[in-house]
């Protein structure tokens, strides 16, 4: 008997920003992959190639409060956003992301 695990996929709405949504792939507390709804191209493939293979806590750590502009958040800032409520359990994760439910109000 094969067990498969799978990772998990957390969905997100994002505030205040140009991207509306991100969706995070993480297996066993490592970012497996970050995927921006919205928002300028480069910079969300900077930041998803910069995140990927990062711990949950080093992703936090390193974008945590960066702005945008004159904006009090930023891509970056609501992707570590997610990742803390995710790390809080408020916000819950579905093996696929088509059956994924976010469960968390704005942080």
């Amino acid at each position: 008997m094969t067990i498969s695990i799978q990772p998990e996929v957390i969905q997100y709405n994002a505030v205040g920003v140009c991207a509306q949504g991100i969706a995070i792939q993480i297996f066993d507390g490592i970012v497996q992959d970050v995927q921006f709804y919205g928002g300028c191209n480069g910079n969300q493939k900077g930041i998803t190639a910069l995140a990927k293979g990062m711990s949950i806590d080093e992703v936090i750590s390193k974008l945590s409060g960066i702005k945008c502009g004159n904006k009090d958040t930023s891509c970056p800032d609501q992707l570590a956003k997610a990742l803390i409520l995710y790390k809080n359990k408020r916000l819950e994760f579905k093996q696929t992301p088509s059956e994924q439910t976010e469960t968390a109000e704005e942080a």
